[in-house]
């Protein structure tokens, strides 16, 4: 059985971003790229997984040629092959679910693993998207997993709980932290990512239904204030919650 993951090269959230000069993406200068930390969950669920049932594992990402070292480190971990959907162009979620689609078709991967969000876009609706493409049953925000032949059942995050789901296969999952604890590569598993080749392809299409109009940084926020230390600030405290702030 083929399982694949998808992942995405995303910038570090400790790095600090700037508008670029076109006012619609963001300046690359000084700024770390990274594995997305939930697609590296993904990523080690789909290396439990294989571990459990056997088949081959395949990454796959859409990008430029720096989206690589993302791949490099899934394959440093144990991931079987890589794709890299070469494309350096804006991607709306749509047009990035129907490349990966296209790809997961061709090789024929029956599980899917997505994160369940990427840090940068953060819209959280890729792997659904693939799934729906694809024809595939969808579990999103998987907190625990069990595989036991064609049967799926999971126990996923919702507001104020979780619930358990069952389907069966094929089947997308987007997973969330709490389902695993992603391992390091070792040294032997970077020695023989060295040896793996990362295949390059033409991706579908673009086609975005969505664009950036603009970007822009949040404004800062304001300097606190002491308005006094005793009860009797109370008044004034309360007409300026009111007058100013406005949320009484």
């Amino acid at each position: 059985m083929k399982i694949a993951v998808c992942v995405s090269h995303v910038p570090d959230t400790a790095s600090k971003i700037n508008i670029g000069s076109d006012g619609k993406s963001i300046d690359h200068t000084g700024v770390t790229f990274i594995v997305n930390p939930y697609d590296e969950i993904a990523i080690e669920e789909a290396l439990k997984t294989k571990e459990k049932i056997g088949g081959e594992t395949v990454v796959i990402s859409l990008g430029n040629e720096s989206a690589k070292e993302t791949l490099k480190k899934a394959l440093a971990m144990g991931i079987d092959n890589a794709v890299l959907l070469k494309d350096s162009s804006y991607r709306d979620s749509l047009s990035v679910a129907k490349a990966l689609a296209q790809e997961i078709k061709t090789q024929d991967a029956k599980i899917v693993f997505f994160g369940k969000q990427s840090v940068d876009y953060d819209n959280s609706i890729v792997g659904q998207l693939t799934a729906e493409l694809l024809g595939y049953n969808s579990i999103s925000i998987a907190v625990s997993l069990e595989i036991n032949g064609e049967n799926i059942k999971s126990e996923r995050e919702i507001e104020g709980g979780k619930e358990v789901v069952e389907t069966t296969l094929p089947v997308v999952i987007t997973t969330q932290k709490g389902l695993n604890e992603p391992r390091y590569a070792s040294l032997k598993g970077i020695m023989n990512a060295k040896k793996k080749i990362i295949e390059e392809k033409v991706p579908l299409s673009l086609q975005n239904y969505t664009e950036i109009v603009s970007m822009k940084k949040p404004v800062s926020k304001q300097p606190g204030r002491i308005i006094g230390t005793d009860a009797g600030a109370v008044p004034e405290l309360v007409r300026l919650l009111r007058e100013e702030a406005k949320v009484i």
